[in-house]
């Protein structure tokens, strides 16, 4: 028997990329709205003053001094690395060796897997995250865990094996073989299985044999309509090495381009130092970037500049990602909070509203995934965050003085983190409500 149920408050949702067109093209914004889901769907959304006579009976929940937006969209996250957030840091390839890969070797057992999917996964619902495209580790069982757990609560979850068979400890190496047929299977077993979607995952091009990627490819030409995730250009050392690694290759982008692993639905974390030739090869590709800001300072990796890749000469799509555990929080307010920063040292800031959009219909697009999440419109999954505008003391102070919606979301995006969340819905249910 399906159940209508609807919220209430302000709201805000984006239809275009502000990036590229006016602001008053791409915004929605209802300063008292009404949200009416049913069967996972969104089945109404706007003004209370129109939805309200049309309810009949359906149960209102009202949120004061709050926004109602789409849920956050987290477009790169190791959930193995939960265990060893805040980890001291060094940078990116000490930090795998002494860290990351000692990690993730527990996750051979799916006792432990379990354990901490289901730890991340409510700690992503505590930020408002409705949806994320996660790494797991080479073990498949670390896989079913974290897709087990995100069943329970009907959440959209890209999820994928991590392939590695070099450069990383013997206990965390497959083979060439081994990762072509257990990511396989694994497709088989998840891909569209409910909300669960595979992603293709070599961690890089380092710890990935020509082999490897060969392999890799492969799977990806036989599943057309699987996404493919890895990283690229995070840190200049590791640009070196790749250099050293693949001399055939023009750069890093070549390196991957040869196997056949950019297309529409690959996105790759970081990005920093992809050269103008690489971006182009992004754009053509329609592949998109992950950008890990808490990460990027925090393993001194550096600035990506959003702006240089919202060019519109040569459009790379961005989508907006916490990168645990080198990142360094859950709430992707807080991601936003230094993805300014990061503008700035770029001399290329931009918006809260710009920042929102990213957080939401930008990521969705990124993925390709923006007929389904990332807006709040009839026929979209019902996946919410509503954010409390007065959630510590001195915000409820600085709202006193804000004087437009640009000023309250950038002070929501500058002070918030996990405290400012009032409730997060997967598909229409309450899945965290705040004490």
């Amino acid at each position: 028997m399906s159940t209508k149920t609807a919220i209430r408050g302000a709201m805000l949702t984006f239809k275009k990329d502000p990036f590229f067109h006016d602001m008053s093209e791409c915004m929605v914004y209802e300063s008292d709205a009404i949200v009416v889901m049913e069967d996972g769907k969104i089945v109404q959304a706007g003004a209370a003053s129109q939805i309200l006579p049309t309810l009949g009976d359906v149960p209102v929940k009202a949120y004061t001094d709050s926004i109602i937006v789409p849920g956050f969209i987290d477009s790169h996250v190791h959930y193995p690395q939960t265990e060893m957030i805040a980890a001291y840091g060094e940078q990116l390839i000490d930090w795998l060796n002494n860290y990351t890969f000692i990690a993730e070797q527990g996750f051979a057992s799916k006792d432990h897997a379990a354990e901490v999917a289901e730890v991340f996964i409510k700690e992503q619902f505590r930020n408002g995250v409705t949806s994320s495209t996660v790494y797991c580790t080479i073990f498949p069982q670390s896989v079913d865990a974290l897709f087990e757990e995100a069943a329970k609560h009907n959440m959209r979850v890209m999820a994928g094996k991590v392939c590695m068979d070099r450069n990383a400890p013997p206990e965390l190496l497959d083979t060439a073989q081994r990762a072509y047929d257990e990511s396989k299977a694994l497709i088989q077993k998840w891909h569209k299985n409910g909300r669960a979607e595979y992603v293709i995952t070599p961690r890089f091009i380092p710890t990935s044999t020509p082999e490897q990627m060969e392999a890799v490819g492969a799977l990806a030409m036989e599943f057309p309509d699987t996404l493919i995730q890895s990283h690229v250009s995070e840190n200049v050392n590791e640009v070196a090495w790749v250099k050293e690694l693949c001399p055939e290759a023009q750069d890093y982008t070549d390196a991957y381009a040869k196997y056949g692993l950019l297309r529409d639905r690959a996105i790759y974390g970081h990005g920093i130092h992809l050269t103008e030739r690489e971006l182009n090869v992004f754009s053509e590709t329609g592949t998109a970037i992950a950008h890990c800001p808490t990460s990027n300072f925090f393993l001194g990796s550096g600035c990506l500049n959003v702006k240089k890749l919202k060019n519109a000469d040569r459009p790379v799509r961005i989508g907006l990602a916490t990168d645990l555990g080198a990142g360094t929080s859950f709430s992707i307010l807080q991601t936003m909070n230094e993805a300014y920063k990061a503008a700035q040292m770029n001399n290329a800031p931009y918006s809260s509203l710009h920042a929102f959009y990213l957080a939401s219909r930008g990521t969705a697009e990124a993925l390709r995934l923006s007929d389904k999440i990332g807006s709040i419109e009839p026929g979209m999954e019902a996946d919410l965050a509503v954010i409390n505008l007065k959630s510590t003391p001195i915000i409820d102070y600085r709202m006193r003085y804000a004087k437009s919606l640009e000023e309250v979301l950038f002070i929501q995006m500058t002070l918030a983190d996990d405290r400012a969340i009032a409730a997060t819905y997967v598909a229409g249910k309450e899945v965290y409500a705040a004490q």
